[in-house]
């Protein structure tokens, strides 16, 4: 009996093993590959007036010969005019400003919520994820009441004697730049916190007991152990703000241009699916950088820790 149940088991434990593998390849098929290809397409298709509004890659025409139509000039507009380049600019620009602030504010935030007492660290990182539970087009509208000119942040600061007259911040760069650092936050802090509560505290008390100050350990052995935890919460953060839509058309003005906007005109106003899907391609390649070299930071780094 055993003799028989050794072949069954490894067939089934080589079914599992299978299964377990195929099922993110799966995964990343349906849901990733082949709306890129869905949308590879449309973007070297031309505009048509028909539903879709584009035409077909491919028909078959008499003889049985099958016709395909590739039409680049979608790529060459966005190289051509000046519009699009200054959006991708913006939009990257925006986002590394963004990462920087949510890092500079975040790194204090999750340090303290790692070093804080066992029963206290779940009632902050509470506070941290609380507001996920309100609609993130709601917490986006709460700005506007919050930053317009008779808003609550200009009447305290008008009561405070700070400013005599209501400063114009909504429709401003500054706005989108609360709303996206406000929105985003979050996901700075998260990663570093789970990777805070991995170190190893004997380190520090190691280098305590060697006569090392606490700021010259934290610079020497806190922030170079934590650099994965930075580099997570910095591709959360920059990668989703490059394409950010709501916060810019909802909080920014006319010089709030970014590549979430223009894909959104382009799509709804314009009608020119072609052209929103080549951007949408270049988009998505413009990102797929960062993410390859946080890949190769992160296997560099294992492979240099003993």
């Amino acid at each position: 009996m055993s003799i028989g149940a050794g072949p069954q088991s490894q067939g089934s434990r080589r079914l599992s093993r299978l299964v377990n593998i195929g099922i993110p390849y799966v995964w990343l098929g349906v849901f990733f590959l082949l709306p890129f290809v869905i949308v590879l397409q449309i973007s070297v298709a031309e505009p048509a007036l028909a539903q879709p509004p584009y035409t077909a890659l491919w028909e078959w025409i008499d003889d049985g010969l099958l016709q395909i139509q590739i039409n680049l000039r979608n790529f060459m507009l966005i190289g051509e005019d000046d519009i699009y380049l200054a959006a991708f600019l913006n939009s990257l620009w925006v986002a590394l400003v963004c990462t920087l602030l949510c890092l500079l504010l975040g790194y204090p935030m999750a340090y303290a919520i790692a070093t804080a007492p066992e029963r206290w660290r779940v009632l902050l990182l509470m506070l941290i994820v609380l507001p996920f539970w309100t609609s993130f087009l709601i917490r986006v509208y709460a700005w506007i009441g919050i930053l317009n000119s008779g808003g609550l942040l200009n009447t305290f600061l008008l009561w405070l004697g700070v400013i005599d007259q209501p400063m114009q911040i909504l429709h401003t760069q500054t706005a989108v730049y609360i709303g996206i650092l406000y929105s985003y936050l979050p996901f700075m802090i998260l990663p570093l916190y789970a990777n805070l509560t991995r170190l190893d505290p004997t380190l520090l008390e190691a280098a305590e007991d060697l006569g090392c100050r606490p700021m010259r350990a934290f610079v020497e052995i806190t922030l170079p152990l934590s650099k994965p935890g930075i580099i997570a919460g910095s591709m959360l953060v920059f990668i989703p703000v490059v394409g950010e839509f709501v916060i810019p058309d909802l909080l920014g003005g006319p010089d709030s241009l970014m590549v979430g906007k223009l894909l959104w005109t382009e799509f709804f106003s314009n009608q020119d699916w072609p052209l929103a899907s080549a951007l949408a391609i270049l988009l998505l390649g413009l990102l797929v950088v960062p993410f390859v070299l946080m890949q190769r930071m992160q296997q560099t780094m294992d492979e240099t820790q003993p």
